[in-house]
């Protein structure tokens, strides 16, 4: 299938990972600006994510079919880029004309997964097919890059360059003092800096007024406004671990947000996560993990938490090679399946790696490897392998799908909403917003503005930058 944007140039880097200016705030242990059990561990202020779909008709698809078999954008397809039912064909990517592979097909730019553009050769591409069909509106956007995706990846969010802590403190204090709130102040100073500015204007603030910022948001917000605003202060770090700790806590584990965080964050990323789980709730990640989960899922869980995968920008095609044929042989060519094997590609093997695998998986396997692991698996491990594969070929390809499907049909999956736009922000929302538009034919903007209403609506599209 053909991922929209296909091959990416724009995943976060790796290594040196987040860009430079944007590192990340993570303080030492027990270093964090909250009073202590702030957020409550109990999950007050934070609305619950459904554990299996979304509300109505526009939940998750099924857990046997994320995203629907043979309907995900951008995984090789036999015989190439498979086809969008009325879509005329159009050219892939692949080998320069006269190459080994198919010829006439242009070479794509150069990736960037690190500091500089990686020397990554591209194996042979895809046939020029029919694009896939699933996507509203029916258009064939993938064609070619967006230009914007050529220059690496970029935020939403950049820090104000005439920063003032202590007068971003004031006008807050004075937004949230007499009768009622001026919201609209409120929005105009968190949705113009960066978390780290946040995490300074929190504590000028304590300094100042001798109150802590967050209890006095807490009091003069509610609902998804709160949620919201409460996730742009917390530092990034602490944010994942504890929509980690929310998502095991209590009743129920809510998988999506497991996989979702550790499936698809950076060995840098998930190594702070852990120490962080660990120091603000005294809590071992690998424990919870294994407690809340089980099987297959589970130990590729424990897989994602060791922050362990190779992140070397090097491409090893007869490694690729190599890899193809062993799942080909621990999968379609087999009785059963052999998921360890699985297991230990997908979770040990470089995103440029994998993404060369999957290339050779499908000239070999005459099908893409995505629609392998639907074939194979199911449920939660389906779901987990299948994000590694689609953060290999597109990451904010992913993230727009997931936002896709928070707003679709009945009701809104708000938490994941706040969630992707808050943690994305000063990653990859640019991009983000740029596959949404090409796999949906509508901006991400208008279906937020659609489904969202009041502050809280105008806070989400003055991050997303509408």
């Amino acid at each position: 299938m053909s991922y929209p944007g296909y091959p990416p140039t724009g995943y976060p880097p790796f290594p040196g990972y987040p860009p430079a200016g944007q590192e990340s705030s993570f303080p030492p242990p027990g270093q964090y600006p909250y009073p202590s059990g702030f957020p409550p561990v109990g999950g007050g202020a934070y609305l619950p994510v459904p554990s299996s779909g979304y509300p109505g008709a526009g939940g998750y698809p099924a857990p046997g079919g994320y995203p629907a078999p043979g309907g995900y954008p951008g995984a090789p397809q036999p015989g190439g880029a498979p086809s969008y039912p009325g879509v005329p064909p159009v050219q892939g990517f692949g080998t320069p004309p006269g190459g080994a592979g198919f010829s006439g097909y242009p070479q794509p730019p150069s990736q960037s997964y690190g500091g500089g553009p990686a020397q990554v050769p591209l194996p042979g591409g895809f046939p020029g097919g029919q694009m896939p069909s699933q996507y509203p509106g029916g258009q064939a956007p993938y064609a070619t890059q967006p230009s914007a995706m050529t220059q690496g990846v970029q935020g939403t969010i950049r820090p104000a360059t005439s920063f003032d802590a202590m007068r971003d403190a004031e006008i807050l204090r004075k937004a949230m003092k007499g009768f009622g709130t001026d919201e609209q102040a409120i929005v105009d100073v968190v949705a113009n800096r960066s978390n780290d500015q946040r995490q300074k204007i929190k504590a000028a603030f304590k300094t100042m007024y001798g109150k802590d910022l967050i209890k006095d948001l807490k009091s003069e917000l509610s609902g998804n406004m709160e949620e919201l605003i409460l996730a742009l202060f917390m530092p990034t770090t602490y944010y994942d671990a504890w929509s980690l700790r929310n998502a095991m806590k209590g009743a129920g584990t809510q998988e999506r947000v497991l996989i979702e965080i550790l499936c698809t964050r950076t060995n840098q990323e998930i190594r702070e996560i852990v120490r962080c789980y660990q120091s603000e709730f005294g809590r071992d990640l690998e424990k919870d993990i294994r407690s809340d989960t089980s099987g297959h899922f589970e130990r590729l869980l424990v897989s994602m938490c060791q922050g362990n995968r190779d992140e070397n920008q090097n491409v090893n095609h007869q490694l690729a090679q190599e890899d193809a044929q062993r799942l080909y042989q621990a999968g379609e060519g087999r009785l059963g399946t052999d998921e360890s094997c699985f297991n230990m590609i997908l979770a040990t093997r470089s995103f440029p790696q994998l993404k060369a695998t999957m290339d050779a998986y499908s000239r070999m396997a005459n099908r893409d490897l995505l629609s392998s692991v639907g074939r194979e698996f199911s449920g939660n491990v389906e779901s987990g392998l299948k994000t590694i594969l689609q953060c290999a070929l597109n990451r904010p390809a992913f993230f727009a799908e997931r936002l896709y499907y928070s707003m679709k049909g009945a009701g809104t999956d708000d938490s994941t909403l706040v969630r992707i736009v808050v943690t994305r922000s000063e990653i990859d929302l640019v991009q983000i917003k740029q596959m949404f538009n090409q796999m949906y034919q509508k901006t991400l903007g208008t279906m937020i503005a659609s489904d969202t209403s009041g502050d809280y609506r105008r806070l989400l599209l003055a991050i997303v930058g509408q």
